[in-house]
């Protein structure tokens, strides 16, 4: 049976905690994107010479912080479930604090790399934000919390590179980094002032096998694992070839703006469907949303592999964003709800760093599969992969049903 019984008793500040997660969520995000516009000339100005030099330092100092992240979230997670969720946010927008604004005062390409790995370590705000969401909202709202909490983390995806493309212009590239320092820094204060906790009972920690072993349903949490890094590889896949795939239809003078409005469009449809999906969810359940969003998603793509023009490519990555909005959410909700309050922390962390993976995967996929088989090629294979999903998602369902039942 299904764990709730820390979303029987909501504390009442869940709310509020809600409100000043997706601040955080939002800041911390667009910290972390900001860098992508004038990465390479930064990358330049340190004293890196030639477009491929460039071009790979760049992707190395970009990775780097979505790298650490991934593989620290589960220890983050852990040590959450042991003395608190609001010591890790403190602790994320603290350090994420100093190591953006020490980004802007390094001289060389390999300091650069070295804040961004220790930003990735650093890092954790919103990760920490989901688990504190996810373990205090009441579970008829957890769904949409989490929902308008992935909202944020969107939107601030989207802003970064905006930021990232008018400041350096205004102020420079080195105080960019400082404002976003100060921005994540406000973040801390807000949390201080704001974040409310019940205090953690201090007890031996369980191991993370004895963990796994009081999961009552490990199948269901691997596939809620599973289709979360499909889901980001699937929203990943196509960025290291959406430029020359546009090229193969679009005029020359606009293929990078259209490039970055099929960019953005995925993302704006997913921040305005996120929480109504989230709510939509708490209602019929959130398998059903998660089955529904992944078939959309998946036969989404079909068409995608055969447009002839940048207005068709633009709708329908609106559409799949929209489709996809509150698969994150919703698989949070499920493993949430599936794990022992004293393990929920570990357990989401493992999640998190599974989408990491997708992220990593996904573009090395598409660029492998663009480059040597065809651009089409990727748009159909991540089809097949989100069909392939929502099918082994609808078979967990149906055997759980027919479990429940007999």
């Amino acid at each position: 049976m299904p764990l709730h019984s820390v979303n029987d008793q909501a504390p009442s500040y869940w709310h509020r905690n809600l409100l000043v997660c997706l601040f955080g969520s939002f800041t911390t995000f667009l910290a972390m994107t900001v860098i992508l516009p004038f990465l390479p000339l930064y990358v330049q100005q340190l004293g890196a010479v030639g477009k491929t030099t460039i071009a790979q330092w760049s992707g190395v100092a970009y990775g780097a912080t979505f790298f650490t992240a991934g593989i620290i979230a589960p220890f983050w997670g852990h040590l959450g479930d042991r003395y608190g969720r609001k010591p890790m946010l403190l602790r994320a927008s603290l350090g994420m604090t100093l190591t953006m604004g020490l980004m802007g005062c390094v001289t060389t390409v390999w300091q650069l790399i070295a804040l961004r790995f220790l930003a990735g370590l650093a890092a954790g705000y919103s990760s920490g934000a989901t688990i504190m969401i996810a373990a205090q909202a009441p579970k008829e709202r957890s769904a949409w919390a989490l929902g308008l909490l992935s909202s944020g983390v969107m939107a601030g995806n989207l802003a970064g590179p905006l930021v990232g493309g008018l400041f350096p212009h205004l102020i420079g590239i080195r105080m960019t980094f400082v404002g976003a320092s100060l921005l994540i820094f406000v973040t801390f204060l807000v949390t201080v002032l704001l974040v409310q906790e019940t205090p953690v009972t201090q007890k031996k920690a369980p191991t993370s096998k004895k963990k796994w072993s009081e999961i009552p349903n490990k199948t269901l949490v691997i596939v809620m694992l599973s289709t979360g890094m499909l889901l980001m590889m699937a929203n990943m896949s196509i960025e290291p070839i959406i430029t020359l795939y546009i090229r193969t239809f679009a005029p020359a003078s606009s293929v990078t703006f259209i490039a970055g409005l099929v960019m953005s469009a995925a993302a704006l449809g997913s921040i305005l469907s996120a929480s109504w999906l989230g709510h939509l969810a708490d209602k019929i359940g959130a398998n059903r949303v998660v089955i529904g969003s992944l078939a959309v998603a998946g036969l989404l793509l079909i068409p995608q592999a055969f447009v002839t023009s940048g207005w068709q490519l633009i709708a329908l990555r609106f559409l799949m964003g929209i489709a996809l909005g509150g698969l994150i959410p919703c698989i949070i909700a499920v493993v949430r709800h599936n794990v022992p309050n004293h393990a929920v922390g570990t357990v989401l962390g493992y999640t998190i760093s599974a989408q990491y993976a997708g992220q990593v995967i996904g573009p090395l996929l598409g660029g492998f599969m663009g480059g040597h088989v065809s651009m089409r090629s990727v748009f159909l294979i991540t089809s097949v992969l989100l069909l392939v999903s929502a099918f082994g998602n609808w078979c967990l369902s149906q055997h759980r049903s027919r479990s429940h039942h007999s």
